[in-house]
Order: C-alpha cells, then sequence, then structure tokens
C-alpha cells in the first residue's frame, strides 16, 4: 500500500511541475538554405501536456512528401521534469526564392499557442544522389571545414587571425576527428594560439545555423609581398549519419562512418609598406608602439658601471624588428646589449615589451653626452608612419683620471717671409731655340719589333687555339664553369648585400626563385616547398640536391629573424653557390 501511496504522489508532482510551466510551441526546421529539388524536415513541437487541435500552417509554396509523425517523450531528471510532444512533416519547395512556412497552432488549457513563422531561401536545383539517405551526401551536407581569415590584403608586417572551424549541424553526430594534413604557411611568420578544452559553440554557415568547434587558430605575419597561398587542412571524420529508419520505439537508426574533409584554399595578398612619409630609421616595426630609453644611474666614478635600457612595448610585430642602437662616446665603454622579451600571443595578437641593455663604463672624468635616439614604426590602423624621438641622456663622471686635451697636429703656425734674393724673377726677353731632331722608321727599334711580331705572334695563336680546342672536348669542364657564372649571376646582388641581413636573406631567396623561374618556366613565389620539390623530381634531380636547395629556402626565411653574423651570411652565400651548381648539372 505504501509503494502505491509513493507512486501516486510521484506522479501527481511531476504531472503539476510539467503543467506549472508556460506553454510554447516552437518550430524548427532541418535546414534555412535549399536547392528547389531539395526536402526538409520541419518540426513543431510543445512542452506542456494538454495540447490537442494541433492545426499545421498551410505550407503555402511548399508540397507536403511526409508526415504528419507524432511523437511524445517524458522524462524526470535530477528532480526536474521535462515533457516534448511533436508533429514532424516533410516538405518540398514549388519555386526559387525566399519563401515563408506561416504560423503553425494547438490549442492548450483553453488557450491557443502560436509557433513563430520562418523564412526559407530556396536556390536553383542541386545534383543529389539517387538516394537522399546515402551517409557520404548527408555527411557532405551537414559537417563543413572552414578557414577563415581576419583580412586577406594585410599590409606586409601587420598581423591577421585565421581560424579553423568545424560546423556540425544538429542532423549528425561527430565521435573522433583527426587531422591528416596541417596547412603550411609559407610567407608567413606564424605562431599557433592555444584553445582550452574547445567549447562548442552556435553559428550560422550558409544562412543556416550549426554547431561549430574551433579546431586550430594562428596569429599570421606576412614577411612579403604577392599572393601567399595557405594550403588546406585536411582531417578524418567519424559521424553518426541517420539511415532515415527507425527502431521498435521510433528512435532514429544511425550509421558510423568515416570521411576526410579539407579547408578550402586561401589565398592572401600583402601589401607594400607606404612609401610616402617613410623614415630613413623605420626598421620594419609595424603595430601601435611606445618607445623609451633609461638611464639607471647618471653619476658615477671611472669604472664604475650603468645601465642604459632600450625598451619598445606595445602591440604589434615586436619579434620581426631590430630595436635602435644606442651611440656613446668614445670614453663610454659600450657593451653588447642584453636582449630580454615579455610578448604574449593570443587572440588580441602580439603584445608585450622588448628591452636592449646596453653596459657602461668611463674612463675619464667628465661629463659627457648621449645622444638622443629615435624609433620609426608604421600604423596600419590610421596608415600613417610615427617617430617617437627620446631626450638626450647625460653621464656625470665624478672621480677618474683626467681626460688630456688633444693635440691638433694639423693646425697652421705663422712664420715670417725671409727674402733669399730669388723670389722674384724678371721676364725673359731673349729665346735660343735647337732643332728637333727626326729618327727615321726604317732600321729603328719599332721597325725591327714589328718586323719580328708575326713570327711570334703565329706560335701564340696556335697554343692559344689548342688550349681553346682542349677546352671545348671538357664537356664536364665547361659544364662546370657555365654553372659557376650563373650561380654568380643570379647571387650577384645577394653578395652586394653581405653584412645587410635582411637585404641579404631577400636578395638570396630572389634569386633561388629567378633561377628556379629561368631553368624550369614556373612562377616559383606563388607556389610551395613541396612543389618545388615535385617539380624537380619529375626532372630526376637527385634528392639530396632538392633537400639542400628546400634547406637553403627555410634557412633564408628562418634566418631574417634570428641573430646572425657576417661569417653566417657568407657561409650561407656559398651554400647557396654550390647547390646551384650541382642543381644547373643535372638540369
Amino acid at each position: 500500500m505504501k509503494l502505491k501511496f509513493y507512486i501516486t504522489i510521484f506522479f501527481s508532482l511531476l504531472t503539476l511541475a510539467i503543467n506549472a510551466q508556460e506553454a510554447t510551441l516552437k518550430a524548427k526546421v532541418s535546414k534555412n538554405k535549399l536547392g528547389l529539388n531539395q526536402r526538409l524536415r520541419i518540426e513543431f513541437s510543445i512542452d506542456k501536456q494538454g495540447g490537442d487541435n494541433f492545426t499545421p500552417p498551410k505550407f503555402t509554396n511548399f508540397k507536403v512528401v511526409g508526415g504528419p509523425s507524432q511523437s511524445v517523450s517524458q522524462s524526470w531528471i535530477n528532480g526536474k521534469a521535462s515533457f516534448s510532444q511533436s508533429y514532424t512533416y516533410f516538405i518540398q519547395p514549388k519555386r526559387k526564392g525566399e519563401l515563408t512556412i506561416e504560423t503553425a497552432s494547438i490549442k492548450i488549457g483553453g488557450k491557443v499557442i502560436k509557433s513563430e513563422p520562418i523564412k526559407i531561401i530556396v536556390v536553383d536545383a542541386v545534383e543529389i544522389p539517387k538516394d537522399p539517405n546515402d551517409p557520404n551526401y548527408v555527411a557532405q551536407q551537414n559537417i563543413h571545414l572552414v578557414a577563415e581569415i581576419s583580412k586577406s590584403k594585410p599590409y606586409v608586417g601587420e598581423g591577421i587571425y585565421l581560424e579553423y572551424r568545424l560546423y556540425v549541424s544538429e542532423n549528425v553526430n561527430v565521435y573522433d576527428t583527426g587531422v591528416t594534413e596541417a596547412p603550411q604557411y609559407n610567407g608567413f611568420w606564424n605562431q599557433n594560439i592555444e584553445i582550452n578544452n574547445f567549447p562548442v559553440k552556435t553559428g550560422k554557415y550558409n544562412g543556416e545555423n550549426y554547431r561549430y568547434i574551433v579546431l586550430q587558430k594562428a596569429l599570421l605575419v606576412p614577411t612579403r609581398t604577392g599572393n601567399l597561398t595557405i594550403d588546406p587542412m585536411k582531417m578524418d571524420i567519424v559521424i553518426g549519419v541517420p539511415t532515415g529508419r527507425a527502431d521498435f520505439f521510433g528512435n532514429a537508426i544511425t550509421r558510423n562512418i568515416k570521411k576526410e574533409f579539407a579547408s578550402a584554399k586561401k589565398i592572401i595578398s600583402p601589401k607594400d609598406l607606404p612609401l610616402e612619409g617613410k623614415p630613413e630609421n623605420f626598421n620594419g616595426a609595424v603595430g601601435d608602439f611606445s618607445f623609451d630609453i633609461a638611464l639607471s644611474k647618471n653619476q658615477l666614478k671611472a669604472n664604475e658601471s650603468s645601465q642604459i635600457k632600450v625598451t619598445v612595448s606595445g602591440k604589434g610585430n615586436l619579434k620581426l624588428f631590430e630595436l635602435p642602437e644606442v651611440t656613446t662616446p668614445v670614453e663610454l665603454e659600450k657593451y653588447q646589449p642584453e636582449r630580454k622579451e615579455s610578448v604574449r600571443i593570443n587572440s588580441n595578437g602580439i603584445s608585450g615589451f622588448v628591452t636592449d641593455s646596453y653596459t657602461v663604463v668611463p674612463q675619464y672624468k667628465g661629463k659627457y653626452k648621449i645622444p638622443n635616439v629615435a624609433f620609426s614604426y608604421f600604423n596600419p590602423k590610421d596608415k600613417k608612419y610615427h617617430t617617437i624621438n627620446t631626450d638626450d641622456l647625460y653621464v656625470d663622471v665624478l672621480e677618474g683620471k683626467e681626460l688630456k686635451p688633444a693635440v691638433d697636429t694639423n693646425a697652421v703656425t705663422k712664420q715670417a717671409v725671409v727674402s733669399t734674393g730669388k723670389n722674384f724673377r724678371y721676364i725673359a726677353t731673349k729665346s735660343d731655340f735647337n732643332t728637333i731632331e727626326k729618327d727615321d722608321f726604317f732600321k729603328s727599334n719599332l721597325f725591327y719589333i714589328l718586323l719580328l711580331l708575326p713570327l711570334i705572334a703565329i706560335p701564340i695563336g696556335i697554343i692559344i687555339a689548342k688550349n681553346n680546342e682542349k677546352r671545348s672536348n671538357d664537356i664536364i669542364g665547361n659544364k662546370l664553369r657555365k654553372a659557376e657564372r650563373l650561380a654568380k649571376k643570379y647571387l650577384s646582388e645577394a653578395q652586394k648585400q653581405l653584412g645587410k641581413k635582411e637585404a641579404f636573406y631577400e636578395a638570396l631567396e630572389r634569386a633561388l626563385h629567378n633561377y628556379l623561374k629561368a631553368k624550369l618556366g614556373v612562377e616559383t613565389a606563388d607556389i610551395s616547398k613541396e612543389r618545388i620539390t615535385e617539380i624537380l623530381e619529375d626532372k630526376k634531380v637527385d634528392a639530396a640536391i632538392i633537400t639542400k636547395f628546400i634547406d637553403v629556402l627555410k634557412s633564408s626565411d628562418f634566418a631574417r629573424y634570428t641573430p646572425i653574423t657576417d661569417t653566417e651570411m657568407e657561409a650561407e652565400f656559398e651554400r647557396a653557390k654550390q647547390v646551384i651548381i650541382q642543381l644547373d648539372k643535372q638540369l
């Protein structure tokens, strides 16, 4: 008896809880955009018991091809009761355009409740398989891997964001994902942005409601102009797809399939920074920055050290430019700066500060001036260059050796003019002329030299001709010499820029691309290193030589943003020269 009593109370409470809530009638469609020959599913659901006399919309401009099917679900979870009663129809549009599914209504508790109207966009007929329930087709229609960029035409040095999103409709479920091919960012400095927990969000894709997650997010900073290609990301995804059949209890039967998806290829076209108003001291800083120079001590003794701190802070490409150098008088011994960074890379971009700390040690007593330093940057928001100038700094050395005054060895001292009696000479009134002697050409030295010249020139000509013939027959030697001349031709500009890091590596990369363009007839600036490898492999070039060539390209791209000595640049130049010689011998 007690058990029946408790069960009665439970169902009474359940009924009261369900009836206590305000009833709503919701309409939900499987898609908001479809082709003229496609169908969509629309479901009307009410969340309270007691509804009757359901009246569907008139479905003007639509044809009902299935339904209505009715289902009821009721549950009690963690003390909360829920109820749902739904009516499902399958409809097909009769014409193209923006169509409206009108309101449905249901009577509950003497009150009529209506759903909201829904707008549907109908486009031209699309190609669909014979079986609309084909799992591959269903997966293709309901899952989309999308690459989204924040800006397609940034300035060189300006950061942009790239997001890879996986859109999944409510009609399918995703059980497993795996990246099979990660994108390459050739021509960009890049940094992945960490994503925590991969939260599921809701959004629209092609006008339809989807769930989506951000799989990967990266900050990209273009390092050169041109059309830069971001290759697709590829993934294998395990999907639960409805088969169109239901089990005994009316639940949809799903089938798990594994399908590969790929995002679309993206083209980004960076712009050159404007030449108008470009300061001479501009060093590639792009963003919004502040600049400061500070001296730790401005009064000290000889051989006592002080720190000069040069700091650039703000938001922009902090890792991609060099800080201005501080110039000090020769009496202040300056040491190589120590670099300190505090840089954050997140969804808001690159921000933080970079500091170079110089240690200076005075040698003599006195007061010395450290000249002001200027820092210039380009702000892409207002599209202007800005220059920040610091004040002069002064170091007062209170104790130490006195600095001896410099002696000017070029000073001119006055001397009295001494008369020797020969300072002035009179103008001559008489002159003596002698007849110029003329030598006859016959039997002269020149006569005998010209007479013997043919006897000497003929043997020399024969020797030179034999050497040329021998050289012409030396096929391997000629090919090697030709390759050396070719390498010098393409690398001449890079050789001129030795010692200037940025200009040298730009010229070196351009030389390698121009060489391939001339030899293979392809625009290598627009293709990836993987494509260059495929082209060289088709030309039967040894794999070791291809690897060396690609390594030089990668080193050129990487070395621009790392400290490099002149010796390393010379070694890189010789390596590029040798790889062109080896490659030309096989092409």
